[in-house]
């Protein structure tokens, strides 16, 4: 067993403690910026540095940094309620504490679940947080390396583990071959429950111990049916192809904005774009209306209930909306996954696919290396190398059958039990200490 922390370890977190010392003021700014556009990012401060108002004892933790990590878990967490366990979710973004107030309200009201921000990069802020909460055990959704966070629960007996987690193969060949620091890391952990035998054996090779195949979570996250009846229904009135190009980042709309322009005639598809940050929708709806584009807004255009909604004369939708997916992605006969157009990776792939939507991606899947590989090999995505590629691929019209893609969903489903039950005989075996 590889011991932990390792030597280079011990010399590595003394600086990186001091590098946090030298950030800090730099990452207060931060939040205080995001904070004048969206107040929840600079409130509860406190929290921040491990303070907090309420405290729920004896606690499962579960740390979902964002909104799509703590979607992917709504579903574990109602299992953990459902067995009488009491829940502390933790965030960085207020999109994903926002999701957890919205998805647990009612468990927020009865005091079963609380919501907050996960402490600063800090032994005391993580001292304080455990001193509140006294958590059972952490899980990590997906993969979160922050080292002093494994490290304080390592140090003070919470059994931490990654849950429906990936390592993506740059970033494990990176850590192989230039950050083995992050490979001594891995030993912090008291277990993890990842996405394929293929991650199993790359968290195995960085020194992992106690760790179980259980498929991915986000195939059985709860789909909002009143987002896709709403969808279906106006896809109904709109009597031409659609497609959806789903979480678009920076530095793709060159790619995309000139695709939708060249496609552009008598059987034009209708394409509704969703960009993934919020900030971007103003900016997106000017890109396009320069490009020449007939655009409606969801925000001003679409009725907020989404009732009886109709889309006349657009080239495109502005999908300016957050929480949304599902009815985009209802409206669609294919979607386009963002993300894959840029170095950094394509979002996940889960949420079409559960519609029976085929996707189509660029060359940078690396971040979903699962599922991808398994939904290309069962004809249920496409994959383009560029641009002009993804302009002749939309072009033909070509597409798998909505069979195909619910087949394959199919096999894929099962993830939310088998992690609970992992949960169960991982944890058993490394008792908790506080």
């Amino acid at each position: 067993m590889t011991e932990f922390p390792t030597r280079r370890l011990r010399w590595f977190y003394p600086l990186y403690t001091l590098l946090w010392v030298i950030i800090l003021p730099f990452a207060l700014a931060y939040l205080w910026w995001r904070g004048r556009k969206d107040p929840l990012y600079s409130a509860h401060l406190g929290e921040r540095f491990g303070s907090y108002d309420s405290h729920l004892r004896d606690a499962i933790w579960v740390h979902g940094v964002s909104l799509g990590e703590l979607r992917s878990a709504v579903p574990l967490i109602r299992l953990l309620l459902d067995d009488g366990e009491m829940v502390v979710t933790t965030h960085f973004t207020p999109t994903g504490r926002r999701e957890a107030q919205r998805s647990f309200a009612k468990e927020i009201a009865d005091g079963r679940l609380q919501a907050v921000w996960i402490p600063l990069e800090f032994q005391w802020c993580f001292v304080r947080f455990f001193q509140a909460f006294r958590p059972k055990y952490g899980l990590v959704m997906e993969i979160e390396i922050w080292p002093t966070m494994i490290r304080a629960a390592h140090k003070h007996g919470i059994p931490l583990c990654v849950c429906n987690a990936q390592y993506p193969r740059k970033s494990f060949e990176r850590d192989r071959q230039r950050s083995r620091w992050r490979f001594d890391l891995m030993a912090g952990f008291a277990g993890g429950f990842v996405k394929s035998d293929l991650q199993r054996d790359r968290f195995a090779e960085a020194g992992m111990r106690n760790i179980h195949v259980t498929g991915e979570l986000r195939f059985d996250q709860a789909i909002p049916r009143d987002h896709v009846l709403a969808g279906e229904a106006l896809k109904k009135t709109i009597a031409r192809r659609t497609i959806t190009i789903t979480s678009v980042v920076a530095g793709e709309d060159e790619t995309f904005i000139p695709m939708i322009a060249a496609l552009q005639g008598p059987d034009a598809p209708l394409f509704i774009y969703v960009p993934r940050a919020p900030e971007r929708f103003d900016e997106t709806y000017i890109r396009l209306t320069d490009a020449g584009l007939k655009v409606k807004r969801r925000s001003t255009d679409l009725p907020a209930d989404l009732g009886a909604a109709t889309i006349i004369d657009a080239d495109v939708l502005l999908g300016d909306s957050m929480g949304e997916m599902y009815f985009y992605l209802a409206l669609c006969d294919q979607a386009v996954i963002g993300g894959s157009f840029v170095p950094k990776g394509a979002h996940n792939i889960s949420e079409p696919l559960a519609l029976s939507k085929p996707v189509v991606c660029g060359p940078h899947t690396w971040t979903i290396e699962f599922p991808f590989v398994e939904a290309l090999a069962a004809g249920a995505a496409a994959q383009v190398d560029d641009a002009d590629a993804l302009t002749q691929y939309l072009r033909s019209g070509k597409t798998p059958s909505a069979h195909t893609v619910s087949s394959f969903f199919a096999t894929q489903e099962g993830a939310v039990d088998r992690t609970y039950q992992a949960i169960k005989v991982a944890t058993a075996t490394v008792p908790a200490k506080n």
